[in-house]
């Protein structure tokens, strides 16, 4: 049985649109099952509509559904992407994190494999504190934190952060493309450990 991989996250300006679709890519070409999952935009309409990035990033991402519990339910892996805001996820991905009760009560989300990524105007603005922050979440569900560590080359020539790929706000380089897919490849071979 393949595994099961929802690729979660939320997306301001693009950034981490841009590594959802290739986690998503890279977990299919692995032999995942995928959803790809964002996080509904929580904040006011006269807010998101005021930038013009922000509404445009919006309506390219219509297509894609949002998460719901029975995305989080079905999947035997997480991988998730989210901006930082201040050193920890932004709200939209901690609003929807707060609607999980009732699965973590049920243990619907123990024993799932996680990894996490990030964006943050600069290297030291927080990247590492908002992946750790995913991971403490993931640590009261009781998953399986499944983080790249220095497991392959790749590590050394994306920035070197252990916890997961982060990256400056843009489009992926080349190197960025190769990093979220070992990271994504990896996710995948210990989601399907998990389940056998």
């Amino acid at each position: 049985m393949p595994a099961k991989i929802t690729v979660l996250f939320y997306s301001t300006y693009g950034t981490n649109h841009g590594v959802a679709l290739e986690a998503a890519r890279a977990a299919e070409a692995a032999g995942a099952e995928v959803r790809l999952r964002r996080c509904r935009e929580t904040a006011p309409a006269e807010v998101v509509n005021g930038q013009e990035a922000w509404r445009e990033q919006l309506e390219k991402m219509q297509d894609i559904p949002e998460a719901t519990l029975d995305d989080m339910e079905w999947a035997d892996g997480y991988f998730i992407s989210v901006p930082t805001r201040f050193g920890v996820p932004a709200s939209q991905f901690r609003a929807f994190v707060d609607t999980l009760g009732p699965l973590w009560q049920s243990g619907a989300l123990a024993n799932k494999a996680v990894t996490a990524t990030t964006s943050a105007q600069n290297p030291h603005g927080g990247q590492e504190t908002t992946i750790q922050s995913v991971y403490v979440t993931a640590m009261h569900w009781g998953a399986v934190i499944v983080a790249p560590g220095y497991a392959d080359p790749i590590k050394f020539e994306d920035g070197g952060n252990p916890y997961g790929y982060s990256c400056n706000p843009g489009p992926l380089d080349e190197t960025g493309k190769k990093s979220v897919t070992f990271q994504a490849q990896r996710l995948v071979k210990y989601a399907e450990k998990l389940t056998q």
